[in-house]
């Protein structure tokens, strides 16, 4: 049985990743990449659909577990009658093909241990030929993949296709290690790694990285989580920063809101940009920002919600009938639909993406400027239409009040570059265009009866992202509007936490969208809401709502999508880059603290 979300912490090469549960076990696995087919899938079933268990005798959750330093490589440690033993797990960034390696070490006393590799190819449906290729190598192979177990000696190992399963006892100072490494099926594998020296390297990679963060500030340990978090979740070869490491993990526990979430959306891509230009990451940051101008190049109408890591378009959604679901949650979704909607908005995430890298000193190459002209003159021929809006709502398309926002944003951003670039050929039309949007939001986005700006044209319904208004410099914070708008936002608060767009009233949540059930509060929205609160002067209660987030963090700093304040349990797909990119935008804008910028520019971060 899979553990809780918050159960689990993440290890990756910067290529992929794979989450590791308090109970020792390896749950979730896509190879090579981030959005490739899962071999280890028991997070969405049980250990049937792909697992590597490996713990004490006994298979209770560990004692402890940390981080070891600001990296990637994760350490839990079980305490018992008998003895204390402490594995070691992390992936060593990407050299040839993805490996995981598991160290197992004696601390006091002897330690018992069983483990168990249940590799399934093609998310959870395919079982292997696993076969002794040598003492101390177990080859497993299924069409086009193939996977390799290498062990230390000591190690009693009996293999079967439904199961390789390992004994073995550690003694203080003692050492046995696991390395797991995947590759083509018709490749050979390479030679066998020095456990050892990839510990060094791996632990010496995110060192050297982390060095150059420059967030000094209060909560500076929940910021620096955040960032290498947001790192493991970046495709390393184009810069694609993936949404989550997961696929289908749900937004309500039994229900249908179970989307895959292993590809790069463009409405995260500003904020992203922000967080990484903040914080130091120039180089990260530039790679996000060609990511993204690959991605969308060609026609404007063409562009999508989301793409894949390297930019690929086509992620037909599919149901995976043979896997039961987290906790029962179906239908199990890999692929997502929400690639072939209309969203408005995507095109002020693009231009506002640019204008952040111009602002932080980014060199954009000459076709950038005409793509940014092309996206403009698309957002004028649409601009009247309804979108599936931010929240890609599975339901009848609506004039969304943010999607008209952000078609203001991408006529202020195109204004703003154009004098930036001396191009002030269609800067008139541009302005044209922006004073209408303005003015239709302001007109038909806002409530007079309820005195906020609402989540489509004519609802009664208020929707988080109005909370972004000033930030986007839509209007300013002092706007008796805006000011309004962060006071009703009380409507979408649960105990303490802000949800999206479900109205809550008497204590009670109400669905919205006819899929059943009530997702849980939403952990970016929540900073959003700590953001406008900080903005419109009240930043002793934007505090408390911050660390209120961080309280709900798991035991290794780690965020899902959502919480839920009435069951206490983290929920959706994790970790969610979302969920961290805000928080370390959110305390740069709490606290605004950072070490001096040593990017070779030497221009302060774009807000």
């Amino acid at each position: 049985m899979a553990g809780r979300i918050e159960d689990y912490a993440l290890i990756g090469d910067l290529e992929t990743a794979a989450l590791v549960g308090t109970d020792g076990a390896v749950d979730w696995w896509c190879a090579p990449r981030f959005d490739s087919p899962a071999c280890f899938a028991a997070i969405l079933g049980d250990e049937s659909h792909g697992q590597w268990s490996l713990a004490p005798v006994g298979n209770r959750p560990c004692s402890r577990r940390s981080y070891k330093n600001d990296s990637l490589v994760l350490e839990s440690v079980w305490e018992s009658v008998t003895g204390t033993v402490r594995i070691t797990d992390f992936m060593p960034p990407r050299q040839t093909t993805p490996r995981i390696i598991r160290l197992v070490e004696g601390v006091a006393g002897r330690v018992a241990l069983h483990g168990e590799l249940r590799l399934r190819f093609n998310h959870g449906s395919v079982v292997p030929w696993s076969r002794p290729v040598d003492g101390r190598t177990v080859a497993v192979v299924a069409g086009p993949d193939a996977a390799y177990l290498r062990y230390g000696p000591g190690v009693d190992v009996d293999v079967t296709d439904e199961c390789t399963s390992v004994d073995f006892s550690v003694t203080a100072g003692q050492r046995v290690s696991f390395v797991l490494g995947w590759s083509p099926s018709h490749s050979e594998p390479g030679p066998a790694p020095d456990v050892a020296a990839e510990l060094a390297r791996t632990l010496a990679h995110w060192d050297e990285w982390t060095s150059h963060l420059r967030y000094e500030g209060p909560y500076r340990e929940a910021v620096i989580r955040s960032l290498v978090t947001l790192k493991a979740l970046t495709y390393e070869p184009t810069g694609g920063v993936v949404a989550a490491a997961t696929a289908s993990l749900p937004e309500c526990i039994g229900g249908q809101r179970n989307w895959d979430y292993r590809f790069c959306w463009l409405r995260d891509s500003t904020f992203t940009l922000s967080a990484l230009l903040r914080s130091g990451c120039h180089r990260e940051a530039l790679a996000w920002k060609d990511w993204l101008v690959r991605a969308v190049a060609g026609d404007p109408a063409d562009l999508q919600p989301l793409y894949g890591v390297a930019g690929q378009r086509n992620l037909p959604e599919v149901r995976a009938d043979w896997l039961p679901g987290y906790e029962g949650s179906r239908p199990v979704r890999f692929g997502n639909a929400a690639v072939d909607q209309f969203q408005l908005d995507i095109y002020g995430e693009v231009l506002g993406t640019i204008y952040s890298a111009v602002r932080a000193g980014v060199d954009i190459d000459p076709h950038v400027w005409s793509l940014m002209a092309s996206l403009l003159e698309y957002v004028e021929k649409r601009r009247q239409d309804p979108d599936e809006g931010i929240w890609e709502v599975r339901g009848p398309r609506r004039h969304f009040v943010h999607s008209k926002i952000m078609a203001w944003v991408a006529a202020d951003r195109a204004l703003r570059l154009a004098r930036v670039a001396g191009q002030r050929g269609s800067v008139r039309r541009w302005q044209a265009l922006r004073r209408e949007l303005r003015d239709e939001v302001c007109a038909r986005g806002w409530s007079e009866e309820q005195q906020t700006f609402v989540q489509y044209y004519g609802a009664r319904r208020i929707d988080a992202t109005a909370l972004l208004i000033p930030r986007l410099g839509f209007l300013p914070p002092t706007d008796p509007r805006v000011l309004s708008t962060v006071r009703a936002m009380g409507r979408l608060d649960d105990r303490g936490f802000t949800r999206r767009y479900a109205d809550v009233n008497n204590g009670e949540v109400h669905e919205v969208d006819g899929l059943g059930g009530a997702e849980g509060a939403f952990l970016a929205c929540t900073f959003w809401y700590a953001d406008a609160l900080s903005m419109t002067g009240r930043p002793s209660e934007a505090r408390t709502v911050f660390e209120r987030v961080l309280d709900v963090r798991n035991d290794v700093g780690l965020l899902a999508e959502e919480w839920d304040p009435h069951t206490r349990r983290q929920l959706g797909n994790v970790p969610q880059a979302l969920s961290h990119v805000a928080l370390v935008n959110t305390a740069f804008t709490l606290f605004g603290t950072r070490k001096r910028d040593r990017s070779p520019t030497g221009h302060s971060a774009a807000a």
